[in-house]
């Protein structure tokens, strides 16, 4: 079959990479435009366009796909099948129909649990204990098509969102080239959704980093976990004096029951601030903070920032004015 990809995060170089390494023909990428900012380019080029170039793959980029262009374009192309994982733009009904095939999209979750933009970060920010991956047909309706295959694997103690996508990543690319060959035999085997049991995992936003010290020191791990690399977690520290200090927090985790105290303190307040040890109390259980970047400074670990600040226990962190949690 001649397959043309689609794809823009890291999430989808596995998977591209592997499609030619199957008998069928990658005859090119679709991805999203490069960020130009004050004219240049910004940031490094995304994996998947690295590797397109690198083999000599043509490769279209318009900043909307569904234009009556761009599908002239992809029809050029002659298509039988697309191939979807992590692009960043919705493909209409219309652009759907162009392969005789259809389309195969590869989400990262365990359909049709977190149907939307970030599958992997709510999954972590929820404490799943098992994640996985999802083939599905493509429809107009997002993430609600048949699903073809499924794997799953286990979360490992402490790994990020960005770990986790990695190991996805590698889960989902064979999946993909299997099932290339039941599709050009037409014994796919596909299974509709159960609609009742959908949940959504909306595209994060720069405020689901504020922390609520209400929550419980795993739930705050959780979520410091989930929001790697961006937006990342925030706090503020009301000091004794002066203006309180906007607090990006590096590592966390939540401490061991002979860490936290004998008797329950407020939801915020710090309770040890020593040597390279910062607790802070939550809603439940203790809170240890490894690393901490202060507004217009660097990340830097607790033990060089309390030697740089007069942090004392009884001190509270919370939300800054503009923050509601």
């Amino acid at each position: 079959m001649r397959l043309v990809m689609f794809g823009t995060g890291p999430f989808a170089a596995p998977t591209f990479c592997a499609l030619f390494d199957t008998p069928h023909q990658v005859v090119g990428l679709v991805t999203q435009p490069p960020r130009i900012v004050r004219g240049k380019p910004a940031g490094a080029a995304s994996p998947v366009r690295v590797e397109a170039e690198r083999r000599g793959a043509p490769i279209l980029d318009p900043a909307d796909i569904n234009t009556a262009e761009s599908r002239a374009a992809l029809a050029a192309w002659k298509a039988d099948l697309f191939v979807v994982a992590d692009y960043g733009q919705i493909l209409s009904a219309e652009s759907l129909a162009l392969p005789p095939q259809g389309a195969i999209n590869l989400h990262g979750s365990l359909l049709p649990k977190y149907r939307g933009a970030a599958p992997i970060n709510w999954a972590v920010f929820h404490g799943d204990p098992i994640v996985g991956v999802s083939v599905i047909g493509m429809t107009p309706r997002i993430d609600a098509g048949p699903v073809f295959a499924q794997a799953q694997l286990n979360v490992e103690a402490g790994e990020t969102a960005v770990d986790l996508e990695t190991r996805l990543a590698a889960l989902g690319a064979p999946l993909v080239c299997n099932l290339l060959d039941l599709i050009e035999r037409g014994a796919t085997t596909p299974l509709a959704q159960d609609m009742s049991l959908a949940t959504k995992a909306r595209r994060l936003r720069k405020t689901d980093g504020v922390i609520d010290w209400t929550h419980g020191a795993t739930a705050i791990e959780n979520q410091w976990r989930a929001l790697q690399p961006w937006p990342g977690c925030y706090t503020y520290w009301h000091r004794a004096a002066g203006e309180p200090v906007r607090l990006i927090l590096g590592r966390v985790r939540a401490a061991s029951a002979e860490q936290a105290p004998t008797e329950q303190r407020p939801p915020g307040e710090i309770l040890l601030a020593e040597a390279s040890q910062l607790h802070v109390m939550t809603g439940d259980g203790a809170l240890s903070i490894e690393q901490v970047q202060p507004a217009g400074r660097q990340m830097m670990s607790v033990a060089d920032f309390l030697r740089g600040n007069p942090v004392r226990a009884g001190d509270r962190l919370g939300p800054g004015a503009e923050d509601s949690v």
